[in-house]
């Protein structure tokens, strides 16, 4: 994607009307998936650093779909912005990973700040259009936080930053030395302290920039470490939402991706695939083969009753991340972890077999790197392998076999 050709397109929305409602958003957000589908492979092939693919997201409107209005969001909800990540993650996954994980570290300071520190917050994002990334991996050691005067310092080492190199805001957390706390504080990405070492080259979701990062000496105002009054953290059932509500954003663009594959599968059956013409009930078009008939509408059947799943866990997790923080019971939280985790097992078994069985139905032309039906796969099987899904299974089977919720960690 060239910057000339980037800014032809999105000057598409320049006289546009601004979407005020969820249909026309999701609208949107296909339209930015439509553009991204076209050189999605030969982007992911030259893995560069996706700068124009940001400003795209940045231009249509959707960084700030969660956004307040007052500021110039969207001020749209949760159970939208699952359906965007969605749209987006049909035409390329890694961007709608990159977008996903932005929304939720948008709402880091609805998790665990202040009344104060919210409104900050999402003033600064959603007024300059600004990108989150995030350098939070519970499988690393902690960021050390050592305290200088009002001044908290944050330094070490992190083995992933999804979006890091073209974000404006980094979420930051850390120990503090001498103790087990735990604190978040949001800094502006692009200061010395914050240094990128340029490594990601994974099998598949490749412009998600989720590469390392060093932290030295970066800076915060202990009036910034988020949820923080008088140096004291006051804890809340909700401040654990991050974890299932980042689980939907995966399953959504898993999603995404799966739906992609077969909308991609399909054009080609219909346009290129040849029948098959020893099979003694010889068809003029590949598209009247028996086979190929049973094996897209078994497929197909599957979509659809995984994004229903989703669709029922996102309409919930959006109705209590909306609703008044302290409303929310360790049980009602359980359940939705719960119904999330029996969304994304499926849609990762799901979307992994539509990603292998579509070559079966393109036939064997389709295999050529030209093609390009290998991305699915590779960044379906890449980030599906964040967190052993056999986890999950066993956290469904212990709520109906046990009546168990999952206890909050990292994790679940």
């Amino acid at each position: 994607m060239t910057d000339s050709e980037t800014t032809g397109l999105t000057g598409r929305w320049r006289d546009a009307a601004t979407p005020r409602d969820t249909a026309k958003w999701i609208q949107r957000a296909q339209e930015v998936a439509d553009i991204l589908v076209v050189d999605a492979v030969e982007r992911d092939r030259a893995n560069a650093t996706p700068h124009e693919e940001v400003r795209l997201l940045k231009e249509s409107g959707l960084v700030t779909l969660l956004g307040p209005r007052e500021h110039g969001g969207a001020g749209e909800s949760w159970e939208t912005a699952y359906k965007v990540i969605r749209a987006v993650s049909r035409g390329d996954g890694s961007i709608g990973q990159v977008l996903g994980y932005h929304y939720l570290w948008a709402w880091a300071a609805r998790l665990v700040g202040t009344d104060a520190q919210i409104s900050a917050v999402e003033e600064l994002y959603t007024s300059n259009n600004f990108l989150f990334g995030g350098a939070v991996n519970p499988r690393d050691s902690d960021l050390t936080i050592r305290e200088d005067g009002d001044e908290l310092v944050y330094s070490g080492h992190k083995s992933f930053s999804t979006g890091g190199q073209v974000s404006d805001l980094t979420v930051l957390e850390g120990v503090l030395e001498g103790s087990d706390t735990h604190i978040f504080a949001i800094v502006p990405t692009a200061q010395p302290g914050i240094v990128f070492a340029n490594d990601w080259d994974s099998l598949g979701q490749r412009l998600t920039e989720s590469g390392s990062v060093d932290i030295r000496d970066v800076r915060v105002d202990w009036a910034s470490a988020a949820g923080f009054t008088d140096r004291v953290f006051q804890p809340l059932t909700y401040n654990t939402l991050n974890v299932p509500a980042i689980q939907l954003v995966f399953a959504n663009f898993y999603l995404g991706i799966a739906q992609g594959a077969l909308e991609t599968a399909s054009a080609y059956t219909r346009t290129k695939t040849r029948p098959w013409p020893y099979g003694g009930d010889n068809k003029a078009h590949a598209s009247e083969e028996w086979y190929l008939l049973d094996g897209y509408g078994d497929l197909q059947s599957k979509l659809w009753a995984d994004e229903a799943l989703l669709d029922k866990a996102g309409a919930e997790i959006s109705a209590v991340l909306h609703a008044p923080r302290e409303e929310l019971t360790e049980r009602r939280r359980g359940e939705i972890a719960v119904q999330i985790a029996a969304g994304k097992l499926r849609i990762v078994e799901d979307g992994l077999e539509i990603a292998t069985k579509v070559f079966e139905l393109t036939g064997a032309r389709a295999s050529a790197s030209s093609v390009g039906l290998d991305i699915f796969w590779r960044n379906l099987r890449t980030h599906s392998l964040h967190d052993p899904i056999a986890y999950k299974k066993r956290e469904v089977g212990e709520f109906v076999l046990l009546n168990q919720i999952p206890e909050p960690t990292w994790y679940t």
